[in-house]
């Protein structure tokens, strides 16, 4: 059995394997899900809830922007509280003033620390114990716990309405007044996060732990770090290290074959230019527009931080709320960079056969056209369902369904679903011939399609949730797409169409890139599939996700400690030739590639991942900064690349601007590091520290974060981010100069190099 047949059973078994087991403990998240009651009661039979005040609270929370407003469970925006965190220390700390005020006619912060401590752990049996009863769906609580209910109403009343005493705590959380504008509205999200927070602090039956195993910390309420957070946290560590261990001698023990003879000219320049290849110049034109849209929102949401209703003095929230700018800028973040590397797969895929099927460059326009109908169309309704001119329903289908990077709403998630198959009949129709002639590529062939066809039914799972699905379910396959589609998929599609390139310019073998291409995928789906449960650790999911996630989302940052040798074979490619010198700035955007997911989705990934860590980070700033060096910094700078190397293919004889590529190139990379270690960064640690002394609640409150060196630190960003806004305009324009000659790309090749005269026939047509 030969090498590339072992890789491929061994690449069959481990997706099959990761994924049974992925399914499993998603039936167990769906049976052990926190329940959502028919209605809350207080002792004396009053009805402080119903339970569809809840589910619908839920669509309102979403409706009013949802986890791009604050968070909650720890996953969502870091501008104002996680509203869980939030609720639970609010509510803690009006029972123990009550009590305190009853019994001893002070506060609570008055009494000596052993009444304090009597009266700390009276609150925890009160608020621990579960009192959900699975025969009628009813929660019980006390009139005191009613009573805290109604004062929590009034105060996020007041906040999310038009309270003027909290005019500079809504200015603070960058909550424009009356963001919601309607009291039924109001007390069912009210309901919402009050089952929400019932869930961080009930401890499970049977159990010691809450539904959320005891996240987020509160020593009020008992909600303190378990054994199992620091025993699976050892076992990741360890397991990490077991996995470089392998991974170096794997290395050490694998032969180097000797580079292949390095082609004397450029094959791509005699590479046929097929109509519908001409046509993915739209895309990449889209995609730079689409990177101004996301870089200026993205200046504007972080401004928000230090101007929380507008942009230096020009009030911008009544128009454009934090939470609509948030939303876009994270949105386009995803689109761009999914539409260049979609933009590259359908140049390749005609490249490799060098003709179009019938009909290409029309499915390529088509799909172009729908694109646009998607992005801006979504974008529209985004606006207005959190402007509240949308109800429950419609802002579900056509507005903001409230979930982090899948908040378009389910009629443009189908659409884009519907899209992606366009996509990938557009990829297939070319590449069947050649498949089917059993060349020396047709194993990496059939993992670019395997690859392509993941990234279309993969997303599919952004539609396994309903309008009123209980969140911890949501969350799993809101996870599914985030880290399968964007990090898994996506990684596996972008390792082939780099191996492809190379392979295609004559820079590595066929066979050694295809071994390579199944091995790299075989070691990242190996942790990376199930790593998806490191996002679940406290998101209603049992303990058994836990440890699988802390398990195998160790062994994801494995096949990182060989980055340097990546990086070092990289740069050696582009001084091979002299002809190489024209794909210098696409080899070194796969350089940075590299360095930024060593750092990014390495390092600053691995700092957040083990439980004991990200139980006291989930929701602060370290994840943003993990978010912009992983998202930007790899797949945003991956995307780049790929742009770049098309654009050489079409711009054959045209000399780059090479000082303008250098620039952008430079300034991106250290714009992107300073806006980290500047600001985000330190923010983060702060908060981490102050999370572990005060609690979750501190961390993410006015207080913590309006302190005159927190306000400093984040202006310090303005630093990083105006030099990496800087590079990214030049890049723009940079490809837009391209355009500037009359001269049309095709008239640029040679008439030495056409292949045949059906190749010159096909490129008089275009023209």
């Amino acid at each position: 059995m030969n090498k590339e047949k072992k890789l491929w059973i061994t690449f069959i078994v481990v997706v099959t394997a990761s994924f049974a087991v992925l399914g499993y403990y998603g039936f167990e998240i769906y049976q052990k899900a926190p329940p959502l009651p028919e209605r809350v009661v207080t002792t004396e039979g009053e009805v402080v809830f119903e339970g569809q005040d809840i589910k619908d609270g839920q669509n309102v929370w979403q409706s009013m922007g949802g986890q791009e407003v604050g968070s909650v469970w720890g996953h969502g925006a870091y501008q104002a509280p996680d509203w869980t965190a939030d609720w639970l220390h609010r509510e803690a700390i009006y029972i123990l003033d009550l009590w305190s005020q009853e019994e001893h006619g002070q506060s609570y912060e008055s009494l000596a620390s052993e009444e304090q401590a009597r009266l700390e752990r009276r609150l925890q049996l009160e608020l621990r114990e579960n009192t959900y009863n699975e025969s009628d769906g009813t929660i019980t609580i006390s009139p005191v716990r009613a009573q805290a209910i109604e004062y929590l109403n009034d105060y996020y009343k007041g906040l999310f309405m038009e309270n003027p005493e909290l005019d500079e705590l809504r200015n603070y959380y960058a909550i424009p007044p009356n963001s919601i504008k309607d009291e039924a509205r109001m007390h069912q999200m009210n309901g919402f996060f009050f089952w929400a927070t019932w869930a961080t602090v009930t401890e499970r039956p049977g159990s010691e732990v809450s539904y959320t195993h005891n996240w987020p910390p509160e020593d009020l309420v008992g909600n303190k770090a378990t054994g199992d957070l620091l025993i699976w946290t050892g076992f990741s560590i360890i397991l990490l290290l077991v996995g470089i261990g392998l991974m170096v001698f794997y290395h050490a023990k694998m032969k180097e074959e000797e580079d292949p003879e390095r082609p004397v000219e450029d094959p791509l320049m005699k590479q046929t230019i097929t109509p519908s290849m001409l046509a993915v110049k739209k895309y990449i034109w889209i995609v730079c527009v689409l990177i101004l849209i996301q870089v200026t929102f993205g200046v504007v949401t972080a401004h928000y931080g230090v101007e929380g209703d507008g942009f230096y003095g020009l009030d911008l929230s009544e128009l454009l709320p934090y939470s609509v700018s948030r939303t876009w800028h994270v949105q386009l973040g995803i689109l761009w960079i999914a539409t260049a590397w979609l933009g590259t797969g359908l140049y390749i895929a005609p490249a490799v056969s060098g003709k179009d099927p019938k009909f290409q460059k029309f499915g390529v326009n088509f799909l172009f056209i729908c694109l646009l109908v998607i992005v801006f169309g979504s974008m529209a309704g985004q606006w207005m369902g959190i402007m509240q001119k949308l109800g429950l329903a419609e802002n579900f289908w056509f507005g903001h369904q409230g979930y982090e990077y899948v908040d378009l709403g389910r009629f443009w998630q189908i659409f884009l679903f519907v899209g992606l198959f366009v996509w990938l009949a557009l990829m297939v129709r070319p590449l069947l011939p050649v498949i089917r002639q059993r060349t020396a590529e047709r194993n990496l062939l059939i993992m670019f399609l395997v690859s392509s066809a993941a990234i279309a039914l993969f997303y599919g799972a952004g539609l396994m949730w309903g309008r009123q699905t209980n969140l911890a379910i949501a969350e799993y396959w809101r996870w599914w797409v985030v880290h399968l589609w964007v990090e898994g998929f996506f990684e596996v599609f972008a390792t082939v169409v780099s191996a492809f390139l190379f392979v295609r310019l004559g820079l590595l073998r066929t066979k050694t890139a295809t071994l390579s291409v199944l091995l790299a995928t075989v070691i990242f789906l190996s942790g990376g599939i199930l790593g998806t449960f490191h996002h679940l650790y406290f998101s209603g999911t049992p303990t058994a996700v836990m440890a699988l996630g802390a398990t195998f989302s160790a062994l994801e940052v494995v096949p990182l400690v060989l980055i340097g040798y990546e990086v070092y074979e990289n740069y050696k490619i582009s001084r091979a030739t002299e002809w190489l010198k024209d794909y210098k700035w696409p080899i070194y955007c796969l350089i940075a590639v590299a360095f930024w997911n060593f750092l990014g989705a390495g390092i600053f990934g691995f700092i957040i991942n083990p439980p004991i860590a990200l139980y006291y980070m989930q929701g602060l700033n370290t994840t943003a900064v993990h978010a912009h060096t992983a998202l930007f910094g790899v797949y945003g700078f991956l995307g780049i690349g790929l742009m770049l190397f098309v654009l050489r293919s079409l711009y054959r004889v045209q000399k780059w601007n090479d000082k303008l590529l250098s620039f952008s190139f430079w300034s991106i990379n250290i714009g992107l590091l300073l806006m980290v270690l500047l600001s985000v960064l330190p923010i983060g640690l702060l908060q981490t520290i102050a999370s572990v002394n005060e609690g979750m609640w501190y961390a993410r409150s006015a207080e913590f974060m309006q302190q005159p060196g927190m306000d400093t630190l984040r202006w310090l960003r303005a630093i990083g981010d105006t030099i990496f806004a800087i590079g990214l305009f030049a890049f723009v324009w940079f490809v837009f100069s391209l355009n500037s000659k009359k001269k049309d790309p095709l008239d640029e090749k040679p008439r030495k190099d056409y292949k045949n005269p059906e190749e010159k026939r096909q490129l008089e047509e275009v023209k």
